[in-house]
């Protein structure tokens, strides 16, 4: 029988997330096959690694078609967007850890398109008086993304239950990224904060650096 490549994909996503120097005999037992066909699918641990990425890039790629994010009220698309990565919220975590990942030009591409989108949405949602202004759209989408990752890993050790992760990454995200109720207002048409002092950024960070160099949670 055919071997699934997403599935053993996924299979991979689940040791390396936590143990990156993971040997592939434990990645073919998690998915349920040999060494020698996880070596007829995927040349070596290299290409592993970044077919697991780009698995994760699209899937993060289809959240964001899925929620509609470019369209309507931002905290709305915001919730959709939620509702439609966490499911894949182990591949985020991946993305997010793997630095590896991002030597390879390709994969900073796609990040980069995918990261615009997010920085888009709550640019967009800061000039609807949604968000807040004075943290910055590009902080906001890392915070974010961030988050979903976290969602992963607390999922795989345990420490949140999955029914509950939309709701508990939902609630704490936008606790903290919502305007205050006493300025939540239409932001000014000339692009300036109530007191006329801030404008908003409407330039796409680099993200060529995006990930840091930390352990993870």
């Amino acid at each position: 029988m055919a071997t699934d490549r997403d599935t053993v994909l996924e299979a991979a996503v689940g040791v390396l997330s936590r143990r990156p120097s993971a040997h592939l005999d434990e990645i073919a037992r998690a998915a349920g096959i040999s060494r020698a066909t996880l070596h007829r699918i995927f040349p070596g641990r290299d290409a592993l690694i970044r077919e697991v990425g780009l698995l994760g890039l699209r899937r993060f790629a289809a959240a964001l078609d899925t929620a509609e994010v470019e369209q309507g009220d931002a905290e709305a698309a915001l919730r959709r967007l939620v509702d439609a990565s966490v499911p894949d919220a182990m591949l985020c975590a991946f993305l997010a850890g793997e630095n590896q990942l991002y030597e390879h030009d390709d994969i900073n591409d796609l990040w980069e398109v995918q990261i615009a989108r997010l920085h888009t949405l709550f640019l967009r949602g800061q000039q609807q008086g949604v968000f807040r202004i004075e943290l910055s759209a590009a902080w906001l989408s890392e915070a974010f993304f961030d988050l979903v990752a976290g969602v992963g890993w607390s999922i795989q050790d345990g420490r949140l239950a999955p029914r509950d992760a939309a709701f508990s990454l939902t609630e704490l995200f936008l606790g903290g990224a919502l305007r205050r109720p006493d300025v939540r207002t239409a932001a000014p048409t000339d692009g300036t904060t109530a007191a006329g002092t801030t404008t908003l950024s409407t330039t796409t960070p680099s993200t060529s650096a995006h990930r840091p160099d930390t352990d993870k949670p």
